[in-house]
């Protein structure tokens, strides 16, 4: 093939991963990851709800673990971060911050998203240890327990709500003061949920990641057992995407073909949270999986059509 790749990943997180092992299994395709070292995985502390990790285990563990096998089956890694993706005749070139660029035949986007939240003292030393972003993943943690919710807005006042049927113990704390239906205060009244408009100054902890309650701005203490965050507006990394004219839902995110994740442009597959979907790692690895097969059985079509 006329490039220097058969697949160029964008994206070293889960999805990414899990495609580059599957690809560099097949054992005859040229494979980048290009990765920016930065995303949601990298600030999740444990996993809890992934198959064969009864006690969890860290995001950036689980990448160590998924490079190191997908080095083992031949896979290439450049650090960095791509800002520039283009159609070059049948493939695409690639070009990163650094001004390095590189060619490939097909192309994975595992760009993810990047949950928005205030530098608030204590917080990101808690994030998926004792403050969550996902209920459907760690709803689980907050059974019974005296939980507070650290958001913005009707993103907040949401959660709080899917929350309560977790726990009957719960407070909403709206930090940015965005201004709350009178419907949505309504229902967070009558599902008892203690809302609270103050912006908060420190998240307490115990040490080793455990929440022990907030400080608000008025000096107000709360004691808070767990945490989720919920400040909305989070940012989808879908700009590569829109260059390649990948058509992007309302909310930036992608909607592939079920069955081939490929998007609407012919060699250009998305995984992981960039799509349309729940927003877990195990349906972020089930999806890197899938691309990976159907990249597959394009390029090896590709490959085949050159010999003939």
């Amino acid at each position: 093939m006329p490039y220097q790749y058969d697949c160029i990943i964008i994206g070293g997180g889960i999805a990414g991963l899990q495609a580059a092992i599957q690809l560099g299994r097949y054992t005859v395709h040229k494979v980048l990851v290009i990765d920016s070292g930065y995303g949601r995985s990298t600030l999740s502390r444990n996993y809890h709800n992934i198959l064969g990790f009864p006690d969890g285990i860290s995001g950036p563990e689980l990448r160590r673990r998924g490079k190191e096998q997908a080095l083992k089956h031949n896979i290439e890694f450049v650090e960095g971060k791509a800002v520039k993706a283009a159609k070059e005749g049948d493939g695409f070139v690639i070009s990163l911050e650094s001004g390095a660029q590189y060619t490939s035949a097909t192309l994975l986007l595992a760009t993810g998203l990047t949950d928005r939240f205030p530098p608030l003292p204590g917080l990101v030393e808690t994030l998926g240890l004792s403050v969550y972003v996902c209920p459907d993943c760690d709803g689980y943690e907050i059974e019974g327990k005296r939980t507070v919710v650290m958001g913005s807005g009707k993103a907040g006042a949401h959660m709080a709500l899917i929350l309560s049927a977790r726990t009957q113990e719960l407070i909403y704390v709206n930090h940015e003061g965005t201004e709350i239906p009178d419907d949505l205060m309504h229902s967070l009244n009558e599902a008892g949920i203690e809302y609270i408009e103050d912006p908060i100054r420190e998240v307490l902890t115990e040490g080793d990641g455990q929440i022990s309650g907030l400080t608000l701005a008025s000096g107000r203490r709360l004691d808070a057992e767990q945490g989720f965050i919920a400040f909305g507006h989070n940012h989808v990394h879908s700009e590569l995407a829109e260059q390649l004219g990948v058509d992007l839902l309302h909310n930036k995110h992608i909607e592939t073909n079920a069955r081939s994740k490929m998007t609407n442009v012919e060699g250009v597959w998305a995984a992981g949270d960039i799509g349309a979907h729940s927003e877990q790692a195990t349906v972020a690895m089930g999806e890197g999986n899938m691309s990976a097969i159907w990249i597959h059985k394009t390029l090896t079509k590709m490959k085949e059509s050159m010999k003939s």
